[in-house]
């Protein structure tokens, strides 16, 4: 292989001397130049020669080069090969040792103690700048308190710093600074109190005139007494007590508590009504005037421009003085409920004599205890908020063990006569009785500020009562009818003394018990539901149930706990949306229409009355053989029928009674329903039933003319409802003969039976504006003088 390269390189090599001898040696001119050529070639072989050793000693120098690299990467092959075996043998020596975790455990105690020693330096500069604060806010009291306010700051942010780090409830420290922090806060007070105190010694306080003014040191310590509290009464969210009005108040805690915290009589639970309530009245009323002349331009000047300006308890002396006395007051109530909460009676009266209490103070003092929009909650808030369920359980069974002594009295279901003027409804005692207990309940819970607390009263005392007062009304009504109604008498039968009971006027008073008492329950009610108190009840639910339409949600379902049975018996409007409705509506309107259906009853019953009364008068009178003695002169002279005296006496006696037992108004609403009975009673059983010569319609006349002279001595004008009979008589009594330019009988015959129109000209004529045609002719046609065998 290396000869046939060998031969292929010299072929090649000889052609090309060959070609090149023949570029160079083309003429014999060129031979001349021969050495010259020989000499290039020479030269040119020389430099190749030296190229070519030139890179022979490259090539084996880089070979070398690479060689040595080589075996130098094999190398660090071969010892990053063993390293990594190295690594590998360590790490597994390593996971199956413990010395990694002891090492790092025996780190652990100098770590902590390294940490605790930082940690220990950082509380050391603390409470150096803690005691520094400290000692500079007592250095500056009690002549500067305002430069005293500056360092006590700083020293309550570093509390509140330490206080919202994390963990801070493990550093001992954060408590230190904080009791620090208090304690420094007390001593200030202390300080600045003592300064106080003994100025009130020189001015032997409280035994000063009240009419006396405040020299100008005791009013300046009240001052700097203002302004080291300032800070704390602006940025606080609670009620604060004045520090002044506190000092000055000492005096007067200590002889409350000599007087009512101690074993003096008076003392005991039964007394605070009598003796301490009053006490602290009067002692406030005593110094109102003195505080405020002396300090409110002083408390006006302090909080002008302040947040809590608008607060009486700060801006007003009278009130800061009433705030420091609270506490001890407080202490007081919640000393007389623990010995009396499980008395429910005298639990009643002592919760309403402390909301007489915050009512007095209220209003007397203009105290709003910190809170200008709501005012003061007062010092029955807190005891309801416990005790409330209690104390109503309480009032629920005083108020209906007393409905029912009022229903079991002997003289429950009589009618008081003399409880208003006449003309006036006349209810029975147990009605009376009953809306003044339901007033008195009203006093109980009128002065609540809680809208629940208020409806419980209203729906769980009230209404039952209302609603069991209503149910007998009902039964009675119920019971009248079983007894007045051939059905009720056959089912449940009768007594000889129950018949007895509704005889005479009877019936009349039984029914008149139920009117007058239902409409009594009914106008009261609506007398009530536009005082304030309910307005602004009724107010407060319309409200709650506007916000609460939208979820869809009773309002007084919500705050009451009843949903429909409450909407049914007292205030359905409020969630149809009527802002003129009242709380007593539904009540009103059950009460009413018991009235109503008791005016029905005793219509029928004056019905049945005056029916059985004018039997006699209605089928036994012939009234074409009356006055068949009498001459048609002598019919001025008639007497009254005799048939008709009783109906009378009982028309007369049902007046009267009546008249004493209602109102005007349904007065004259019974009688005109009932005298509507007793004209249809004579027209269908006398005027159009009977035949009547002259003398006997005179003799009808007569009598009905006694009937309506009695119904307008008792009625002013009430035989108006008898109108139709009185000109049926008008008709009935047209002479037969012609009597001066009069129509006649036979007159007005011919004309009422030519044609309706003429009848109704006739009747025009005669001013008759009761009467039709048909009762025209109905009429006319009951004259014996009409008959046809009778002639003109």
């Amino acid at each position: 292989m290396s000869s046939m390269s060998a031969v292929a390189n010299g072929v090649s090599l000889d052609t090309r001397v060959e070609d090149y001898l023949e570029d160079k040696l083309q003429s014999t001119a060129d031979l001349e130049n021969l050495d010259e050529l020989l000499n290039n070639v020479e030269l040119q072989r020389n430099q190749l020669q030296s190229q070519l050793d030139d890179a022979v000693k490259q090539l084996n120098e880089a070979r070398r080069i690479a060689e040595e690299r080589q075996a130098e990467l094999q190398t660090r092959i071969s010892e990053f090969n063993d390293m990594q075996e190295s690594i590998d043998r360590r790490v597994q020596i390593a996971a199956a040792s413990d010395a990694p975790s002891e090492a790092i455990a025996r780190l652990q105690k100098p770590m902590k103690q390294l940490q605790n020693v930082q940690l220990a330096q950082k509380y050391f500069m603390l409470l150096q700048d803690a005691e520094r604060l400290r000692k500079e806010a007592r250095s500056h009291l009690p002549s500067s308190p305002k430069e005293a306010l500056e360092p006590y700051a700083q020293l309550r942010e570093l509390v509140i710093r330490l206080r919202s780090l994390p963990g801070n409830d493990e550093l001992h420290l954060v408590d230190h600074v904080d009791r620090m922090t208090k304690n420094l806060w007390a001593e200030m007070k202390q300080i600045m109190s003592a300064e106080l105190e003994t100025v009130l010694n020189k001015k032997h306080w409280p035994k000063v005139d009240p009419q006396s003014e405040m020299d100008e040191d005791w009013v300046a310590c009240i001052e700097k007494l203002l302004d080291l509290q300032m800070p704390e009464i602006v940025h606080s969210t609670d009620v604060v007590i004045l520090l002044p009005f506190e000092v000055m108040a000492r005096m007067f805690v200590a002889e409350f508590r000599f007087h009512f915290l101690s074993d003096k009589p008076t003392s005991s639970p039964q007394s605070v009504g009598t003796h301490c309530f009053p006490w602290l009245l009067t002692t406030l009323e005593k110094w109102e005037d003195f505080f405020r002349d002396n300090l409110g331009h002083l408390l006006a000047s302090k909080f002008r421009e302040t947040p809590v300006a608008d607060k009486t308890i700060y801006a007003d002396p009278a009130c800061a003085l009433i705030t420091a006395m609270l506490p001890v007051v407080r202490e007081k109530v919640d000393a007389v409920l623990s010995e009396t909460s499980a008395n429910p009676g005298f639990l009643s009266s002592f919760i309403s004599q402390l909301m007489t209490l915050d009512e007095t103070i209220r209003s007397r003092f203009n105290y709003d205890g910190g809170d200008p929009e709501k005012g003061w909650a007062g010092l029955s808030e807190s005891v309801l908020d416990k005790y409330f369920d209690v104390w109503f359980q309480a009032e629920r069974s005083f108020a209906l063990e007393r409905f029912e002594v009022i229903m079991e009295s002997r003289d429950a279901r009589k009618i008081d006569y003399d409880y208003s003027l006449p003309g006036k409804m006349k209810p029975t005692f147990a009605a009376v009785q009953i809306t003044d207990l339901l007033r008195v309940v009203t006093t109980k819970y009128e002065r609540l500020r809680k809208v629940k607390q208020k409806l419980k009263f209203l729906t769980d005392i009230q209404l039952d009562i209302l609603d069991g007062y209503h149910d007998r009304l009902r039964s009675s009504l119920e019971a009248y009818q079983a007894l007045t109604s051939t059905l009720g008498r056959t089912i449940h039968g009768v007594t000889k003394e129950q018949l007895a009971a509704l005889e005479g006027t009877g019936a009349l008073e039984t029914l008149c018990k139920v009117i007058g008492s239902a409409d009594h329950v009914a106008s009261t009610l609506a007398e009530w539901g536009d005082e304030e108190f309910f307005v602004i009840l009724w107010d407060q639910l319309h409200k709650r149930e506007s916000r609460q339409i939208r979820h869809q949600t009773s309002a007084i379902a919500s705050v009451v706990g009843a949903g429909d049975d409450l909407k049914e018996r007292t205030v359905a409007a409020v969630d149809e949306g009527n802002e003129n409705g009242a709380i007593f509506d539904e009540t009103i309107a059950a009460y009413t229409n018991r009235r109503k259906a008791g005016e029905g009853l005793l219509v029928g019953a004056l019905v049945e009355s005056h029916s059985k009364a004018l039997r006699a008068y209605t089928h036994n009178v012939q009234w074409t053989t009356v006055g068949e003695s009498a001459t048609s002169d002598d019919s001025s002279a008639l007497s009254i029928t005799p048939e008709l005296d009783e109906p009378l006496s009982v028309l007369k006696r049902n007046l009267e009674f009546l008249g004493k037992a209602l109102s005007a108004a349904s007065y004259r609403r019974v009688w005109r329903d009932a005298l509507d009975k007793l004209q249809d009673l004579l027209w269908s059983s006398v005027l159009t039933r009977q035949t009547f010569t002259t003398l006997g319609a005179a003799q009808f006349a007569h009598d009905c003319a006694s009937i309506f002279s009695l119904v307008d001595r008792f009625i002013p004008n009430g035989s108006a409802a008898l109108e139709a009979l009185r000109e049926g008589l008008v008709l009935l009594n047209l002479p037969a003969s012609a009597e001066g330019e009069g129509m006649t009988l036979k007159q007005a015959s011919d004309r009422a039976f030519r044609d309706n129109d003429e009848a109704r000209r006739v009747l025009e004529e005669l001013e008759l504006v009761a009467l039709t045609p048909l009762n025209a002719r109905q009429i006319l046609q009951k004259r014996v003088e009409n008959n046809e065998n009778v002639g003109w």
